[in-house]
């Protein structure tokens, strides 16, 4: 064969390869069918043959079978990861195959806020449509008041394991820390008393004279006299939508503060921290006694006449809102 021709066969066999290098490089790291960012499940136990199967499906690739060819070629060694991932607009193969191994993870977040109960907290879990499985409703006072970060299809068990987990660990360190003499002997008491302070007041700079207002009642035998435990028995700690009647006021249950001394039997909401905190290190005062003062918080005395004087200013505020 002349010299020319073998030259020419090489040149021609360069360009070919050149083209087809071209076309196998190009189709991994070449922009991708993705018209916009799209979340992409990863299920548990996957292999990275039927991730390339569902991709395709989804319509994030082109072809299972070249991205798996190139995957196995280009792609490295490590394993994908279970999981949500974002897939950006115009994700290439090789964009793809390293986010599945090495990208984060999308979390999704569900608040508890603080004085939450626990079967609001319940109904919050159950309308969450991207958790799974089916839970009783969890014991008051068992969940902290915080944000908590969940994947897509995750158990609303493990959600509330973790809210429990939490609130334990808060508990245990508060009271390790707590200041001494206390009325509450137990951390079971204390988050039962806490309870009670994040119910009655929403101001923060409240919650240790509160907290001790409720301590000096409890030591001295006093009624507790708190709103909250009328209600919780009647709505396990939802709304009540109307004014407390009478005869709630006069229940004999194991919750009203009205009918029976000392703590209820058990927490009514979930408290945060700050007033677990405020209950194990309450302020020093001699008040027994707290009425509204109009203005979002509470004002403080510590005899009874003292106290009426200021529930009739109170009322005073009262009518001159049109509320009597």
């Amino acid at each position: 064969m002349p010299l020319r021709w073998k030259r020419g066969l090489i040149a021609a066999a360069l360009v070919v390869a050149l083209v087809l290098g071209a076309v196998f490089f190009g189709g991994w790291y070449g922009s991708g069918p993705l018209a916009k960012g799209t979340a992409f499940v990863v299920p548990d136990g996957s292999t990275l043959t039927s991730v390339a199967g569902k991709l395709e499906k989804e319509g994030a690739i082109g072809s299972a079978s070249s991205f798996l060819t190139r995957a196995k070629i280009l792609g490295g060694g490590d394993p994908i990861k279970a999981g949500e991932f974002l897939l950006p607009e115009g994700a290439s193969n090789a964009r793809i195959l390293d986010t599945l191994q090495h990208g984060k993870v999308i979390r999704r977040f569900v608040a508890v806020p603080e004085g939450m109960p626990s079967i609001l907290v319940w109904e919050r879990l159950m309308a969450q449509p991207l958790l799974t499985g089916s839970i009783p409703v969890p014991a008051e006072g068992t969940l902290l008041p915080d944000s908590y970060d969940f994947e897509r299809g995750e158990s609303r068990a493990k959600v509330v394991a973790r809210m429990q987990a939490a609130m334990r660990k808060v508990v245990a360190e508060a009271w390790n820390k707590r200041a001494p003499n206390l009325v509450v002997k137990t951390p079971q008491e204390a988050v039962i008393l806490a309870s009670i302070v994040e119910k009655e007041t929403g101001k923060p700079s409240e919650r240790r004279m509160v907290a001790g207002l409720y301590s000096n009642r409890l030591r001295s035998g006093m009624l507790l006299q708190a709103d909250p435990t009328i209600i919780y028995p009647i709505t396990r700690g939802k709304p009540l939508g109307r004014r407390i009647r009478q005869s709630e006021i006069a229940a004999i249950n194991d919750y009203n503060t009205y009918s029976m001394v000392g703590l209820p039997r058990g927490p009514i909401t979930n408290p945060g921290k700050a007033s677990i905190e405020a209950v194990l290190n309450p302020a020093r005062t001699d008040a027994l006694y707290m009425v509204a003062d109009g203005a979002g918080g509470h004002v403080f005395a510590s005899t009874l006449d003292e106290h009426n004087a200021n529930v009739a200013k109170w009322f005073a505020i009262r009518r001159a809102r049109g509320e009597l």
